[in-house]
């Protein structure tokens, strides 16, 4: 009895010894492949895709994607001194700064769950933040190393857009192509009747946004273009940015933005 309890024993070990080791080499193969820290920015108009691929990246990476809205709010309710002069900016119905916003990233960034690299969502959004980020980059011997461009053609982001329908108190998403809900039901030209438009769940009637028509698509996409153009042509000049082709497939995009992200194919 005791030498079968011995070799069950030795058994497990060695079972956990191996599972162990199988760990170890996915690790070391994931930043074989991906390292070294990555420094990010994800555009896209839109409908392009950066709402689903950008939780693939912090999933697969680990990579936290920081929003300057949501940093400047931590900033704001922990009490931090630039926290402390974003809230009386704020307050007294002014802008808050470049330099205040740089100085909230700095700050950021340092926190350990940026040490394997960071994506930035909504920043820069100008030539002169552009810029000054660089600058605070440049002073740890970094850069931003990757810009995923989303391209898709504007039917497409036109179908995605219009046919979207939300559930208010959920959030929960449908689309009358590529996920209607059930109740769905449409009339003689093939366009889905609003009163059977409801959620699946609760069975309470879904919405529209207001932005999510082809009319504000039209606004929206110019915005995108005017804002954006100026940016990915400064980065361009270091050959970061990859262009993704965003009207594919999703795993079929996913493998686009894992292949960008490689070792081989990034700048550092």
């Amino acid at each position: 009895m005791a030498a079968a309890a011995l070799a069950m024993s030795y058994k497990q070990e060695q079972r956990e010894h191996y599972d162990t080791k199988a760990e170890l080499k996915r690790l070391k193969d994931k930043y074989d492949y991906f390292w070294p820290r990555k420094i990010m920015m994800l555009f896209g108009a839109p409908g392009a895709g950066k709402g689903t691929q950008g939780p693939n990246i912090t999933k697969t990476l680990g990579l936290p994607q920081l929003s300057t809205g949501d940093m400047l709010r931590e900033a704001v309710s922990h009490g931090t001194p630039l926290g402390i002069k974003a809230q009386e900016a704020m307050a007294s119905g002014s802008l808050v700064t470049d330099d205040l916003v740089i100085g909230i990233i700095s700050d950021r960034i340092q926190e350990p769950d940026c040490g394997a690299g960071f994506i930035l969502d909504g920043f820069p959004r100008t030539i002169a933040q552009a810029e000054a980020l660089d600058e605070l980059l440049i002073q740890t011997g970094e850069r931003v190393n990757l810009i995923l461009a989303f391209e898709v053609p504007e039917d497409v982001l036109e179908e995605r857009i219009c046919g979207r329908w939300m559930h208010k108190g959920s959030g929960r998403s449908y689309h009358v192509k590529f996920n209607p809900p059930k109740a769905m039901k449409l009339d003689a030209k093939q366009v889905p009747i609003t009163g059977t438009m409801n959620d699946d769940e609760t069975g309470e009637a879904l919405y529209q946004r207001a932005d999510d028509t082809k009319s504000a698509l039209v606004k929206r996409l110019s915005d995108y273009n005017n804002l954006t153009t100026p940016l990915l042509d400064h980065y361009d000049k270091a050959h970061i940015v990859k262009r993704i082709n965003g009207g594919l497939p999703i795993k079929q995009v996913t493998s686009q933005v894992m292949l960008a992200m490689s070792k081989k194919h990034m700048k550092h």
